[in-house]
């Protein structure tokens, strides 16, 4: 027997419906990487990209435990001396809901050049509609 290796063209993507309503917002992200990354397919290649498209609805209605809200912060560096900016979870998820959940699946994706290609494979939305009805995306319940 020998090992099966995955090609890019042996690879089947399909479109995927994440509904993020009352999840916790680890749950989510968790879920969304493994579909991204395609460890939920038999033919899982750790350096090809075999993974599914992935919409996630409602970002802006997802759920934080504890005192998350108000001791989780994000922070990130302007390039210029001093330039090091935070923003604590309550106020990333008034301004930009959909960061909270990009940065939770970026941090779950490798750091190498299939990682920042896997970043095109998913689309965040605030509210339950999207644009890809098209796809024909199934739902993946939690």
């Amino acid at each position: 027997m020998k090992t099966f290796s995955a090609k890019p063209s042996d690879v089947d993507k399909k479109w995927v419906v994440i509904d993020a309503e009352g999840q916790s917002l680890g749950r989510v992200a968790s879920k969304a990487a493994s579909i991204i990354r395609g460890k939920t397919k038999p033919i899982y290649t750790p350096h090809v990209d075999t993974g599914d498209n992935v919409i996630i609805i409602n970002a802006s209605q997802v759920k934080l435990t504890g005192k998350k809200w108000l001791q989780k912060e994000y922070f990130w560096h302007t390039g210029h001396p001093g330039g090091l900016k935070s923003l604590r979870a309550e106020e990333m998820l008034a301004k930009r809901p959909a960061d909270l959940l990009k940065e939770a699946i970026n941090g779950m994706l490798p750091k190498n050049r299939l990682g920042r290609a896997l970043r095109a494979n998913y689309r965040i939305y605030d509210t339950g509609e999207h644009p890809h009805t098209s796809q024909n995306p199934e739902v993946v319940t939690l």
